[in-house]
């Protein structure tokens, strides 16, 4: 995503410098789907940091920006939280929620600090089967 100038908008500062692919002469129905990263199926508990509570949920699905988080009670549409996830080393992922589906869950946007990112980016690629 970029502005007039050309230049990666907010939106995309904030995935790292990844950028959409949908540009002003997307089709109507391309532009109902915002996802532009493939999503894996991928199982993993993750500890939400939220306040002095740590809730426990797991994933349903990642991408390179962006994962489904399971809980019965999801947050918010725009909470933001922070969240372990259990790898053999944990990841820590900054998210933010962008949608809600009730009693099953929240689909989050995803953004690390940095020594973390390099460690998801191996797990999407292994789930790709782009890793040598």
């Amino acid at each position: 995503m970029q502005d007039r100038r050309g230049r990666p908008c907010a939106e995309a500062r904030e995935l790292g410098g990844f950028t959409s692919s949908m540009g002003i002469a997307d089709t109507p129905s391309r532009r109902l789907e915002r996802r532009w990263a493939p999503r894996y199926d991928f199982r993993a508990t993750l500890d939400i940091e939220w306040g002095s509570a740590v809730l426990r949920a797991s994933t349903r699905d990642v991408s390179s920006n962006g994962m489904f988080i399971e809980s019965v009670d999801p947050l918010w549409i725009g909470a933001g939280f922070s969240a372990n996830l259990l790898l053999d080393q944990p990841v820590k992922v900054v998210c933010s929620v962008k949608r809600i589906e009730p009693g099953r869950g929240m689909g989050v946007s995803v953004s690390f600090p940095e020594q973390q990112q390099e460690t998801y980016l191996q797990l999407i690629s292994r789930l790709s089967g782009t890793q040598p």
